[in-house]
This record gives structure tokens, sequence and C-alpha cells, in this order.
């Protein structure tokens, strides 16, 4: 994947997490009027899982804009990153902690949520996630009771070629490894029994 290709498909993922946030706000705005003026008091369970789901496609669209957006050198704070981290996994059985305690490069913060992503494809049973940065060494360390790792997904991140057939959900791992090299740096990942590494 040429450097072109991955700044195109940045601004085009730039792009679509810009259009659709507004219009998830708005709904969100919405919901919040219509619990204000008690109009839907007796709504039940239906206006609760509209906004449990705004709640989530909000979330998702936030870490989305992070892990697929356009990079740049702008820092992002602590706050808002366990802000976003916090709430695309409010549903998950994965936790994810944050160790950083200051402001990251927005570049590494987009390198590290997409190891988040590939690290989630290997603990569909949940698990803790710690991310963690040592003199400018990022390390994603997953742990869980059991494991699902998918050797063709992991092999790209250690360099092999993606194939052709790779499937959307899994996009990150191709995705990775190239805005890596454009930071010039390089995943290494180390699979054990109960735990699994990204460093970059």
């Amino acid at each position: 994947m040429g450097h072109n290709t991955v700044n195109l498909a940045a601004l085009i993922g730039s792009r679509i997490c810009h259009d659709l946030i507004s219009p998830i706000g708005a709904i969100n705005n919405g919901l919040e009027l219509l619990g204000m003026t008690g109009a839907a008091a007796n709504e039940g369970p239906e206006l609760d899982l509209i906004t449990e789901s705004v709640d989530n496609a909000s979330a998702r669209i936030r870490f989305f804009r992070v892990a697929y957006g356009a990079s740049s050198d702008q820092e992002i704070g602590r706050s808002e990153i366990v802000s976003v981290l916090n709430d695309v996994m409010r549903s998950s059985r994965l936790k994810v902690a944050w160790g950083p305690l200051d402001a990251q490069p927005r570049s590494m913060v987009r390198l590290a949520f997409l190891a988040i992503q590939c690290a989630e494809t290997a603990m569909p049973y949940g698990g803790r996630l710690e991310v963690t940065c040592t003199d400018g060494k990022w390390m994603i360390h997953g742990k869980a009771d059991k494991l699902n790792i998918d050797t063709a997904l992991w092999r790209i991140l250690d360099g092999a070629d993606a194939e052709d057939s790779l499937a959307p959900a899994h996009v990150q791992f191709a995705l990775l490894p190239a805005v890596a090299q454009d930071e010039n740096r390089t995943p290494a990942t180390s699979i054990g029994d109960q735990d699994i590494k990204i460093s970059f």
C-alpha cells in the first residue's frame, strides 16, 4: 500500500466521519430535548434503545476518526483519548487501560488505536488491553483467558503482504504497517498462550 493510497484512504475516512458526526449529534440533541420536555416519559425501552444506539454510533465515529482519519502532529489530550476508549468499549467485554499520562501526537494515537483493533480481533471473549509508551516505544499488551489467533492476519503485521481477499473487518491489519512505515516505525508482535503484544 503506497504512501499516496494511505493518505487518500485517510482523507476518505476523515470525510466520512466528519459528515456522520453532525447528524448523529443532532439525533442525540433531539433525544435530550424530548427528555427535558417530558414528551418521551412514557416511551419505555424504545427510547433507551435509540439513545444507546446513538451513543454507540457516536463513540465509534470518534474512534474511527482517529484510527482511520488523516494524521497530523496535533496532540490529543489524555482525557479525550480515555473518553473515546471508555465510550467505544462500554458494551464490550474488552477493557482498555491507557497508560500515557500526557498528551500524545495524533499520529501515535492513530497507530495505537489501529493496534487496539488488531488485538481486539484476537480477544472475542474479552480481556484487558494495556497501552504504554516508554521512551517513545509503544506497546499494546493484551491479556485474556482465551485467545483466537488468525495467524494469516498476524503475519501481515510482521511484514507479510495482505491478501486481496482481506475482509473489511480486518483492514486494520493492512493499514497499521503502512501507516507505521510513514512514521518510520515497524510493528512487531509477540503471541503467547494468554497474551499478545504489538509494539512499534
